[in-house]
């Protein structure tokens, strides 16, 4: 378990369920690391700046992380985190390793117009 302000995904039905619930949605899948630390208090952040955004971690090591780990766009990711944008139930952008808050505020006002 993850501990961070954010709301944790414990399955890969409750990322399914969220990301079709949502319009526009970030999940950070890493570990309580030295490169994803940094994504997760960005999101923090973020998420009371963004309220059009939902944001959620979910910790890699679970065997339910299989969702976001083995998704083609991540395919050739080599660092923590894997980091997902979901808009409208559809994977719209994917990035890996430690991202700065000016790296993911352009992703948000690229992909969600957030």
């Amino acid at each position: 378990m993850l501990r961070t302000a954010l709301h944790e995904i414990e399955t890969a039905e409750e990322l399914k369920k969220l990301i079709s619930e949502n319009e526009n949605v970030m999940v950070c899948c890493g570990r309580m690391g030295p490169m994803c630390i940094p994504v997760y208090d960005a999101m923090e952040e973020l998420e009371v700046e963004k309220p059009n955004v939902k944001f959620f971690s979910m910790a890699f090591d679970s065997p339910e992380a299989w969702i976001v780990r083995n998704d083609q766009a991540c395919k050739g990711f080599m660092g923590l985190p894997f980091t997902m944008y979901y808009k409208n139930g559809k994977v719209a952008h994917a990035t890996t390793s430690i991202q700065t808050m000016d790296k993911i505020k352009a992703v948000l006002k690229d992909k969600f117009n957030a």
